[in-house]
């Protein structure tokens, strides 16, 4: 293995929309949402270590999640982990990331990927996330993988990419917002735009010359620490700065302003797990067109529906359909598929609560 690929494995968000499975305490990249037998951030993991050295797949994630980690991912050592004090979206993060790495091997080229996707054809992730980095390698690049669209997705954000451009790897002409229906059909109609998987590849380098170009405030408050990274005087450091970071994604910070940003077309199917619609699109169904997860079913005229326990319990249905059925501890969900975006601020209303 080339000792000089790493990855950021971005571990720390909260999946709410996948409650009550999902929760604050335990979010979803830490359960086994397919009932595969492995978690989330197992098969991420797994799926990275067969391109990267284990010892350099860094972890980022909250600090009440550490324990999680080292439980479900014994062979990952404590410095693997990157705590993050204060949340603070995913620039100030990644920033953080590659100055460790930098100082780790400056020869370093990485891929920043999520911890809660699912990919299939894991061959296929590897044989693209090779040629990325071949690429990233050789060029002062920032690179993306982007996901051809099935259908008008309005919960995705879009990559436009030139359309006279014939390379396999191409340049982006620029990053589009979550659009509506309309705008979605148009993109998915014109053939240039790539459902944005937010997964990004590049040299340390390269990034870095762009967070100093883009976020110099930023570049030069995380710069100040240098000294102290991968040392014992870090934590310290990171406690009293990192929160001081403005609250800013990759996107926003870097991507969207850059003009060396390039996009590498995924040939691998893939599926963000963001809601309980997306994981029943990936789950086996029966006859009725039900996916279900873990428990035993009596149904009658019941179709379309996810139905999910811990255990194997006997869940009974008659007369549902498009639902989303979740038993959890002492919860029970039952909320119609079509409105499973406002699920989130469900959870936020019975906070408050």
């Amino acid at each position: 293995m080339n000792k000089n690929y790493y990855a950021i494995l971005m571990a720390g968000g909260v999946g709410s929309r996948f409650w009550p499975v999902s929760t604050a305490d335990f979010p979803k990249q830490f359960h086994d949402m397919l009932g595969t037998g492995e978690t989330l951030i197992q098969k991420t993991f797994s799926r990275l270590s067969q391109l990267i050295p284990k010892e350099n797949i860094l972890i980022l994630t909250n600090e009440s999640y550490n324990d999680i980690i080292l439980e479900q991912l014994p062979q990952v050592k404590q410095d693997q982990i990157i705590l993050e004090p204060a949340m603070r979206n995913t620039a100030p993060c990644i920033l953080y990331a590659s100055l460790k790495i930098k100082k780790l091997n400056p020869d370093a080229v990485m891929v920043v990927a999520p911890s809660d996707h699912w990919i299939e054809d894991e061959m296929q992730f590897v044989s693209n996330l090779q040629n990325a980095f071949n690429f990233c390698e050789m060029q002062d690049t920032l690179m993306t993988l982007g996901i051809l669209p099935t259908f008008p997705n309005t919960g995705y954000g879009y990559i436009e990419f030139d359309k006279l451009d014939s390379r396999p790897i191409k340049k982006v002409v620029q990053f589009r917002e979550k659009p509506d229906y309309a705008t979605a059909r148009k993109f998915v109609q014109s053939r240039n735009y790539l459902w944005n998987a937010g997964i990004f590849i590049w040299s340390v380098q390269s990034v870095l010359k762009a967070f100093e170009k883009y976020q110099p405030e930023m570049f030069s408050q995380f710069m100040d620490g240098y000294e102290a990274y991968n040392t014992p005087s870090e934590k310290e450091y990171i406690k009293e700065n990192y929160p001081k970071a403005e609250n800013i994604s990759i996107d926003y910070a870097v991507m969207e302003k850059a003009q060396n940003v390039f996009v590498q077309p995924a040939t691998f199917d893939w599926n963000d797990l963001g809601t309980w619609g997306s994981l029943y699109d990936k789950l086996p169904k029966d006859e009725q067109e039900n996916a279900v997860v873990n428990a035993s079913v009596f149904l009658e005229n019941a179709s379309n529906n996810i139905i999910r326990t811990e255990g194997k319990k006997l869940v009974v249905i008659d007369g549902l359909k498009d639902f989303i059925v979740v038993d959890k501890n002492d919860v029970l969900l039952i909320y119609p598929k079509s409105k499973e975006q406002d699920i989130k601020a469900v959870v936020a209303k019975l906070k408050k609560d």
